[in-house]
């Protein structure tokens, strides 16, 4: 059959990998930033070691075609570092080194991915004598330059359990205990094999651009740049978000629940609801802590900003509930109601509205409104209609009382450019809120926060909006890109981060979304975006004790129930 692979038309011989069509095309790239690293035909992404025409489907008397090449016609689309899907496949290749590495140097280390640092992530080693991070970047540097074919094999999965055991790797036979198939794919090298939940690129020689740093306790392994991938990313400093972060960790282990398998034997044994009540009372103390900040403060606005789905509206509630406590007037506002009309933005260079973009709110109006509201003076509040695209005027007036503290909720909340200028700052507040889930599957495979946040979208879309799995991820990337340029550049310059995961979740949003997503056909688009979902989710057992999630619970946000939201 004849392929088209970025547009290239090839007809490819039976045995020859995409990356050996990729060659012959003159496709490969001179850096980074060109090089494909792996392809999407149909809805899934594919290693450049896959095979499009496998020699036995080829023979006269099979005569058959592959389900992804037939799904799409042949069609293949190459993925580099600057798709999503590319990068992940990068950053799994670079978890396989390091592991293989660590394990080549120190056989008796326990090494564990942590938290991401922006375009980096700390990992924790622990047992290894003598540990030295210029040791173990002499031999990433070695395996990367000896380019090991990185080819996956399936294995009987009592054989990988029994195998990971004898191992010491307690973390992941447990794991694959809860693993419905009786078989295991994993990648192998020596006597190493280790699997990362999606696909890698062809070889370790693909690892061309990275860095790491000594930290304490492990080290900090520094990916590409998102803007330039043929250099390095900066290593932001990010203090306060480790330490939150880190903190997260601390409850995981009192509560023990570090793990996939913790959560799934509090699910079997009925601890679970324990759990979910230890989960809550931290929750609640917390809010009750950043409301005794701001008033200790006497603060009269408080600034509330976080990416998609970190449940933000909750928390100003909750965070109005506390402040009430004190005698405080909470009144909520969201910088929504400032959007400008939708018929006088301009387009961006695709000719779609970047609704992301802090140039779709009218900020002067905003920092007028506040300076005048701060300074005792009253203002008309204005009222988005995103049925019209229009803001209305409804005559809605506000004017503060001595007591009244403002809670402005918004994508844009920590931006510098929504500050009031002539205000004294300490009369405003900043509060971060983002699900920081410090769960992992196992030591090497962490859940990232952006899959939990997908998770709770996803299920609060379908629940609450009527939208598909399929709207819901088409629109991903382009609230994933709106946070890296809007949000996250500001979390550092919040006084509080507060932490909106619950340990608990997985469980219970397993029930509400695994049937939406297992409805999803190969051939659409968003298909590796389920798998990916998925893939996890087929590690977790599911939970029927919504009845004991309080209707205030930052997680009814999302699967429905939530007190705050019934007129």
């Amino acid at each position: 059959m004849q392929l088209v692979i970025d547009g290239r038309k090839i007809v490819p011989k039976p045995g020859q990998s995409l990356l050996e069509l990729v060659r012959a095309l003159g496709l490969q790239g001179d850096s980074l930033s060109e090089a494909p690293l792996a392809a999407k035909i149909a809805g899934e992404v594919f290693t450049l070691n896959y095979i499009p025409v496998r020699e036995k489907d080829a023979a006269p008397e099979r005569n058959s075609i592959r389900r992804a090449m037939a799904a799409s016609n042949g069609v293949v689309r190459l993925l580099r570092y600057g798709d999503e899907a590319g990068k992940e496949c990068y950053i799994r290749t670079a978890q396989f080194v390091i592991f293989l590495a660590l394990r080549q140097l120190w056989p008796g280390a326990v090494a564990k991915m942590t938290c991401t640092l922006g375009s980096s992530v700390y990992i924790e080693v622990a047992g290894a004598k003598d540990f030295k991070v210029s040791e173990l970047k002499k031999r990433v540097s070695q395996l990367v330059g000896e380019n090991i074919s990185l080819q996956r094999r399936r294995v009987p999965l009592d054989q990988a359990v029994c195998r990971f055991e004898a191992d010491g790797q307690m973390d992941k036979s447990r794991l694959l205990r809860y693993r419905a198939e009786d078989y295991f794919d994993e990648y192998a090298y020596g006597d190493f094999a280790d699997y990362y939940y999606g696909e890698m690129m062809p070889s370790t020689g693909y690892l061309t651009v990275w860095d790491m740093v000594a930290a304490d306790g492990g080290f900090v392994f520094i990916y590409p740049d998102d803007q330039n991938p043929n250099v390095t990313a900066q290593l932001p400093s990010m203090p306060n978000f480790f330490s939150v972060f880190s903190e997260g960790e601390r409850w995981c282990q009192l509560m023990e629940c570090e793990t996939v398998a913790d959560l799934n034997e509090l699910t079997e044994s009925g601890r679970i609801r324990e759990l979910i009540r230890v989960n809550e009372a931290l929750h609640e103390k917390r809010y009750s802590q950043v409301a005794d900040m701001i008033c200790q403060r006497n603060a009269r606005a408080v600034m509330l900003a976080g990416p998609s789905s970190s449940g933000k509206t909750t928390s100003a509630n909750r965070l109005a509930t506390q402040l009430r406590v004190h005698g405080k007037k909470p009144i909520l506002m969201s910088l929504d109601d400032y959007y400008i009309d939708r018929d006088k933005i301009a387009p961006g260079p695709d000719g779609k509205l970047d609704l992301e973009h802090i140039n779709t709110l009218d900020v002067e109006l905003f920092r007028s409104h506040m300076e005048l509201l701060l300074k005792g003076g009253e203002v008309e509040l204005p009222f988005f209609n995103f049925k019209t695209g229009k803001r209305e005027w409804l005559g809605g007036k506000l004017r503060l009382h001595p007591d009244s503290v403002i809670i402005v909720e918004g994508l844009h909340g920590l931006n510098p450019a929504m500050m009031p200028k002539d205000v004294e700052k300490g009369q405003i507040f900043r509060l971060y809120v983002s699900p920081l889930l410090p769960l992992n599957l196992d030591n090497h495979n962490r859940i990232p926060t952006s899959y939990l946040r997908l998770l709770r979208r996803t299920v609060r879309d379908y629940e609450t909006r009527g939208s598909s799995v399929q709207n819901t991820l088409a629109m991903w990337d382009s609230v994933r890109a709106g946070e890296k340029r809007w949000i996250f550049p500001y979390q550092e310059h919040a006084d509080v981060i507060f932490n909106s995961s619950t340990l608990y979740e997985l469980a219970v949003l397993k029930k509400h979304i695994y049937p939406l997503l297992t409805a999803v056909q190969p051939e659409d688009d968003c298909y590796d975006q389920v798998r990916g979902m998925v893939k996890i989710l087929n590690f977790v057992r599911e939970a029927d004790v919504d009845d004991e999630i309080p209707p205030t619970s930052l997680v009814r946000e999302f699967i429905g129930g939530n007190s705050f939201y019934r007129k």
